[in-house]
């Protein structure tokens, strides 16, 4: 699996500690920035990382700003792409098994790191359900 990363600024600290643990898991990982936690606009970050999954140049993509909320608005303006946003487990579980999300946005101000770990864990171990739940990301796909 290859997962594009990218943050701005306030989520510069929690790419870099969730880059680690991605690589500790033998994920390959493409840094899409920043680089550091000096101030940047996320929504630069977050279409780039959007693009990368869209293009199949990344199977997945994790985004990262102060609340994840912000990056996660760019990077659902690319077409294709389903960003979700969750804030624990379950949450995490559930956008992967019923919406199929293909990209992770998490806050570097809202999660500590062991949040922030377990949710990615869930969220690239859980299965997408199909089924019913595959009509409504087809939905999703229609202009």
């Amino acid at each position: 699996m290859k997962l594009a990363l990218a943050s701005d600024h306030g989520g510069f600290a929690l790419k870099e500690k969730i880059k680690e643990h991605l690589q500790e898991r033998n994920i390959e990982i493409i840094d899409m920035g920043t680089h550091s936690d000096e101030s940047v606009d996320y929504p630069i970050y977050g279409k780039a990382c959007s693009e990368a999954v869209a293009s199949g140049q990344a199977d997945k993509g994790i985004v990262f700003c102060g609340t994840g909320i912000g990056i996660s608005i760019a990077a659902n303006k690319v077409k294709g792409i389903r960003c979700a946003v969750p804030t624990n487990v379950f949450m995490a579980e559930m956008s992967k098994r019923h919406n199929n999300a293909n990209i992770l946005a998490l806050g570097g101000r809202v999660l500590n790191l062991s949040e922030a770990i377990a949710i990615v864990d869930t969220w690239l171990d859980t299965e997408f359900e199909g089924g019913r739940h595959q009509r409504r990301i087809d939905m999703l796909e229609q202009e």
